[in-house]
This record gives C-alpha cells, structure tokens and sequence, in this order.
C-alpha cells in the first residue's frame, strides 16, 4: 500500500499515526467556541480537524423521525431539529479551516451531499471523509472521487458487501487513495464491540491504508489499533464534556486529544521490526545476568559442589548453563570467596 497524503502529512505504515480531532457539533452554536477547539486541537498536537458538512434540510425533512431509543443521547429528539443544532453553519467553515492552517493543522469535512462536495471545494480541502451513514450514498461517493483527493470512509453499520461496493464506486470513479475506518456506529462505543482484530483483516481484504473512527471513551482502543495496523486515528473532540453538546458525552478532552497523540505515536515506534537477540541498547545491561561464583573458600583438588559455589549477579564468571558440568570437578588452583569461576580453574 502506497503512502497517502493528505496535505503536508504523509499516511502509511511507515509514519506516525495521523490523528484527526472531529469537531462535529461540539461547537454548541457558537463560532468562537470552534474557534476554541482548533486552538485546543492544534495544542494538543492533533494532524488535522474535521467538520461535518450538512444543513438539516440536505440530510433529512421536518416530520420524518423521531428518535425512540432509551440508550440514545439523542432519545425523543426529532431527527431534523437534532441536525439543526448539531449542523456547522456553512459560513463558519473558512474561518475554521483558516485558523486550523495557521495552527499547522489539515483541515477538510464529511460532506452529506453533492452541494456540501462544491462547497468543500472551494475551499480547497485536501481531502474528503465519508461517515458511515453516508457510505452506500453512491451518487455521494462518485462526486468525491471525481476531485481526484484522498477518501477516508468510515465503514460503521456496514456488511462486506457494502465496503467491497464503496471501494469498488470509488475505485471507478477515479479514486486512487482510499483509507478505510473501522467503525462502531454506537455512541459511544464499548470496547466490546469495537473487535480491532477486523483491522489487519481490512487490510488483507481491501489492500487499503486502514484506520479506527473511535467512539470508545478514552484514549486505549486507538492505542490498541495502532498496534494491530492503524494509521489513521478520528477522534470526537470537546472543550469539556461537561459543557454539553451532541458528542460531548463520547468525546475526548485537550488532555486527553494530547495523551492520545502521544500514546498513539509510541505505540506506532514500538512497532519497529522483527528483533531477537541482544541490542545495542542492552549490551551494558548483559553485566547484570548470573554467573557461577566461589561461595566459600576452596583448596586446590578440591571438589566443586552447591556448597562452595553459588549462581548470582553479576556475570563475570562461567554462565550457569556450565553448571552441570562444573558440580564433581575439582579446582586446580587455591580459590578466594567472591571469585567469579573462570574455565581454566577447573580440572579436565
């Protein structure tokens, strides 16, 4: 799999991870409070922010549902008014995107439908994210491989069949750099149900960069996926999750958006390679292994057993793997307590 970029960032398996703050409604209507977030993003050490590009009116209608589920934030909420507040205002996004590339961050955006894709590039994004809900939304997919930038698709609430058809739409289309998301389309999400073990499968089944979109809480799944292949890590973000908002409940914090970015990055560098043997780095520490030492004073033809010979630290002596072979020998000179055993002080 080719590296992928995505601005100033290269994505592949041999760079860090690329973390991705997604903003969506946490601004709580307010242009300064996104402001805040980039801000607190970028300070967090975070490679690029994410909006989501919708009105209500271009995701859904007045009437259509209302969400009936207990274990829903969102419980008895019409759909459409949840949009309403949720929605960034389309006027916001340049000052956001700005202010996240005066922060040396990337920015770009989920579009919800063909009019959010026109929008989006006019404002020059350098890349595109489709959410999981959006991702059997073909016409939706053709319009965004045809600006021939990289697609991040998130693959929540998906069968084989629809990501094997995604890629294939994409593909099609024009599309040369796809990064798929293993997604759990919960909110939030357990570490039950998040099964990162499909991430090196994706990347068997659709030779495609692969990443984690993660509505666990806390910073561990996405550590974990790292470890198993991930290079891209989206992560729902907030001020303070006590301020409210539509992802508020599920989102990270400055604290832990930087914690994630460093963790993520560790995890990445302890990959390294495949390594047995002793490393530059512990050559100092082989000191600290056993050898065989004289516990008690020993004469010259006298026979070497447990009682006058020991196995501790450190190894200036015979390894203990010799000690079968030592134990009924006898010493062929006067030995001192404290002496480290040496080959040529035993008899043949």
């Amino acid at each position: 799999m080719n590296t992928i970029k995505i601005g100033n960032y290269a994505i592949g398996n041999n760079h860090k991870p690329f973390v991705i703050a997604e903003m969506s409604g946490n601004h709580n209507q307010s242009l300064q409070r996104a402001l805040d977030l980039v801000d607190a993003a970028a300070a967090a050490g975070a490679h690029a922010l994410k909006l989501q590009t919708y009105t209500a009116d271009t995701i859904t209608m007045e009437g259509a549902y209302t969400i009936q589920d207990k274990n829903s934030l969102w419980d008895g909420k019409e759909l459409y008014d949840l949009y309403k507040q949720a929605y960034t205002p389309w006027e916001w996004h340049k000052p956001i995107f700005d202010r996240a590339k005066e922060k040396g961050m990337e920015a770009f955006s989920s579009p919800f439908d063909e009019t959010a894709v026109d929008f989006l590039e006019s404002l020059n994004v350098p890349a595109y994210k489709i959410a999981s809900f959006e991702n059997t939304h073909h016409p939706l997919l053709k319009k965004v491989a045809a600006t021939g930038k990289p697609v991040i698709v998130s693959t929540g609430v998906s069968t084989m069949q629809d990501i094997e058809e995604s890629v294939a739409v994409l593909k099609k289309a024009g599309c040369k750099d796809i990064i798929l998301l293993k997604c759990t389309s919960t909110y939030p999400a357990t570490p039950e149900n998040t099964n990162l073990l499909t991430i090196p499968d994706m990347m068997n089944k659709y030779q495609c960069m692969i990443g984690l979109s993660d509505h666990t809480m806390g910073t561990g799944v996405s550590v974990a996926a790292v470890a198993l292949g991930a290079r891209v890590i989206e992560k729902h973000f907030t001020l303070r999750r006590a301020d409210g908002g539509v992802d508020s409940a599920f989102s990270l914090e400055p604290e832990e958006l930087k914690v994630l970015v460093t963790e993520s990055e560790r995890a990445f560098l302890a990959l390294g390679k495949v390594q047995y043997g002793i490393q530059a780095a512990e050559e100092k520490s082989t000191f600290f292994k056993r050898s065989i030492y004289v516990s008690k004073d020993i004469k010259k033809g006298e026979t070497f057993s447990a009682d006058n010979l020991k196995i501790i630290r450190p190894a200036n002596g015979l390894a203990p793997k010799y000690w079968d072979e030592v134990i009924g020998k006898k010493s062929l000179i006067d030995l001192k307590q404290g002496l480290p055993l040496k080959l040529n002080y035993i008899s043949e």
